[in-house]
């Protein structure tokens, strides 16, 4: 089996469990890497099949946790399906709720945050073969910077009103 099975039976149906886990899938840390690029986040592939064009995955941010900046070449589609926080896509910072998509093209910057004080989960869809994420430059991190609200967002601050 590889490491993108979401189940070790070929069973269609896998039953809601509590905290946002489902039958058969497991909970895996984010990445391993040690860089300390992200904090407090959990991946689960609800659907990995070699018949699939793209992968679904479920992700969760603790409160007060991050994903990594990164770009790469291939499209995401977010939908958040728990709780509340912020989200950097491009040169736009914006609060996000449950039921609110995200669109993120290719070779654009982004992040998540969990600004809340409850955990930010979101449905990730990509492409099912997919590149590796890039991550920023000091240059790249100079001009995102720029933006005081994205300098703001990076840094963890509190989200200006409005």
């Amino acid at each position: 089996m590889s490491e993108h099975d979401t189940s070790k039976s070929p069973s269609a149906f896998r039953t809601a469990e509590p905290d946002y886990r489902w039958q058969g899938v497991e909970c895996r840390p984010y990445k391993e890497d040690d860089r300390a690029l992200f904090k407090a986040v959990t991946r689960q592939v609800l659907f990995s099949d070699q018949n699939l064009a793209g992968e679904l995955r479920y992700f969760e941010v603790a409160p007060g946790g991050f994903s990594t900046l990164e770009r790469h070449a291939h499209v995401h589609g977010v939908m958040i399906f728990r709780g509340a926080g912020h989200c950097l896509v491009g040169d736009e910072v914006r609060a996000v709720g449950e039921r609110d998509l995200v669109s993120i093209p290719p070779m654009t910057w982004h992040q998540f945050r969990a600004t809340g004080a409850s955990p930010l989960g979101f449905l990730c869809l990509v492409d099912a073969v997919r590149d590796r994420p890039q991550l920023p430059t000091a240059d790249d991190l100079a001009a995102l910077e720029a933006d005081p609200a994205i300098a703001a967002f990076l840094r963890g601050a509190p989200a200006p009103a409005g």
